[in-house]
This record gives structure tokens, sequence and C-alpha cells, in this order.
């Protein structure tokens, strides 16, 4: 078992370079504090004893870590990368440090990641969900810090939103398919959180109001390219009338064209497909992914900005702030006749 090793502190630099422990903290907090020549043997005991910051002292003194707290569903997914690295962009800037959890779409999941962020006593709080458990929002507020949450500008807030309309835009996709003469659109879904629930009624709106019937095949299991593929082989033997699919994210849409081209049916000539989010590999593909292209890393931006204003005393101007979506036909949807 390996044991932990002491860490060099203050004294152990200060005694290497023959000044007061004062002297070192000064430098530590401002280079420029000391003098030259004292600044340049510091720099060197400092890298040779490998010398590790004790911030606690001054979270406790001051009740701030300089630290924020981000949940994500998940690490590896594009969409929530692309965000992180937007709020990055931000935090970076102002010195503040970012403390990542992850929670698998599980509410009683994320209670505890935010239980855990809470206890080192962050600054702020940056969630990617709308809806939680009512310990969560208990323990938030307890908290008493700013807190924002990302991906849906819709539903109701603690404090603050940033986001877009994800039921608004998933209709007007599908408002855009049925325009280019699309009938029997089918919707993948997967995971099935909330996002995506709303991405299925904005679909089910818009074939309603048009007179269509909504067929929907849906999953819990995470998406995936190979999930498209078995979803696209699951619906056309329950639906063979299908003649496009929209699908709640790229990794499926990808997925149901892969699995046409192995089948040797033309998209789009005999099948649309329309995905969501705008991932670089729809983009990148032939044919390219028809998407709803969402500003991801703007989000980020945005809410991490929102945030750290908010810690500086400037107060929020807008409680839901929606950055909009565009609607990408790309190459996957073509003009059909009309029935």
């Amino acid at each position: 078992m390996m044991n932990k090793k002491r860490r060099p502190t203050l004294q152990d630099v200060a005694d290497q370079v023959g000044v007061t422990k004062m002297t070192v903290s000064r430098y530590l907090k401002n280079p420029q504090l000391v003098s030259g020549s004292t600044r340049d043997k510091i720099a060197v005991a400092l890298d040779t004893l490998g010398y590790i910051p004790n911030r606690a002292p001054e979270i406790l003194s001051q009740s701030k870590s300089r630290a924020i707290g981000v949940l994500v569903p998940s690490l590896t997914n594009q969409v929530f990368a692309e965000v992180i690295r937007g709020i990055e962009t931000v935090t970076g800037q102002y010195g503040y440090q970012t403390m990542f959890a992850h929670y698998g779409y599980h509410p009683e999941v994320e209670e505890e990641r935010v239980a855990s962020l809470l206890s080192y006593n962050i600054d702020g709080l940056l969630l990617s969900e709308s809806y939680h458990t009512a310990k969560t929002v208990r323990m938030i507020e307890t908290a008493g810090i700013p807190v924002i949450e990302m991906m849906d500008s819709v539903s109701d807030a603690i404090q603050q939103c940033v986001g877009f309309d994800n039921h608004a835009a998933a209709h007007a996709m599908v408002e855009a398919m049925i325009h280019q003469g699309y009938r029997h659109i089918v919707y993948l879904g997967a995971r099935m959180d909330m996002r995506t629930k709303f991405k299925m009624q904005g679909y089910e709106s818009a074939m309603r109001q048009a007179g269509l019937e909504p067929k929907m095949v849906t999953t819990n299991v995470a998406s995936s390219f190979s999930l498209g593929a078995s979803l696209l082989q699951q619906t056309l033997a329950e639906y063979p009338q299908a003649d496009s699919f929209f699908c709640t994210n790229d990794d499926l849409a990808a997925g149901v064209i892969f699995e046409c081209q192995r089948q040797g049916i033309d998209v789009p000539g005999t099948i649309g497909v329309a995905g969501f989010h705008g991932h670089d590999i729809g983009q990148s593909m032939t044919p390219k992914l028809a998407s709803v292209l969402t500003p991801r890393e703007q989000i980020g931006q945005v809410a991490a900005s929102e945030l750290l204003d908010r810690l500086n005393g400037i107060p929020s101007q807008q409680c839901a702030l929606d950055l909009g979506y565009t609607i990408d036909l790309g190459e996957t949807l073509s003009r059909r006749g009309a029935e």
C-alpha cells in the first residue's frame, strides 16, 4: 500500500532560500512583491521541492474557493464536451478552476454529485439538467451560491438558465421535413432524458399539426452508431412505409445512414434522415447530414460569463437566455412529391 507523502511546506521553501515564510507567502500572492534575486531563488526552490499550494486556509478565511462546479450527464458525449470547452474558455481567463462531475443521466446520482461539489465550498454551480430531486434543490438553496442550468431555455429554472427550446427546435425540423414532402416520418429516441422527450413532443406536435400520424421508436439505451443501425432495422420491420427518420441526435442519425449504405438503401432518394445538434461527423460525412445546429460551445461561454458576473456582484438581466438554433437541411433530405 502506498503511503501518502509529506508535502513540502512554506517553511521548507523558506529554509531552502534563507528567507522568512512570510516572504514566500508574499511571492505566492504576487511575485512582484519581492526583490528580483529573491524571486528567482524562491521560484527555483518551489520547482525543486515540488511545492503544492495549500488553499484550505484561504478558503476557510474568505469562504471562497475560486472554483466552479460543473455537472454534466456524460464526459464523453460530444455535446457536453463542447459545452465544457466553452465554459473553460471563460473561467480560465478569470483564474477560476472548474470541478467536473458526471451523473449518467440519473437524478439520484446528480444529487450525490451536487452534495460532493458543495462540500468543497465551490463558489458557483453550472448544471446541465433542469429537473432535479427535491433534495438537490434544497441543498443548492441552502448553499446560497449562484447556479445556472444549461441546454434548456424553457423549463422553470432554480435561478437562471441558458440554452434553447428543444421542443420548438424539433418542431421546426419536422415542419421542414414535411415541407420537403415527407409524410411517414419516424422519430428515433434514445436514453429518454427530458430533452429527448421534449424533442419527441415537438415531433409529435408538428406531425399532428400537419394531419400526419406520429410514429416513435425509442429505447433507454445510450445512443451510438450501432444503435442507430439496429433502430433502422427495427423500424423498417414495424413501419415498412417509413420514408424518413428524425433522430434525437446525430449519433443515431449517422448510424441510420451507415446502415442504409450497408443495405444499399439510397439516402436521400429512398429514405430521408435528419439528426440533432450538428456534430462534426454529420457535417463532414457524405451525404452531409441534415440537422438542428445548436450552439453548445456558446452555451458554455454564456453560462460561465453570467455566473462570474453574478459572483462579481453584477445581477443577471434575464432569467432565461435563449441562444436559438439553426435548421440545416444538409444533403440527407430531398424534395419529394406530396401524396
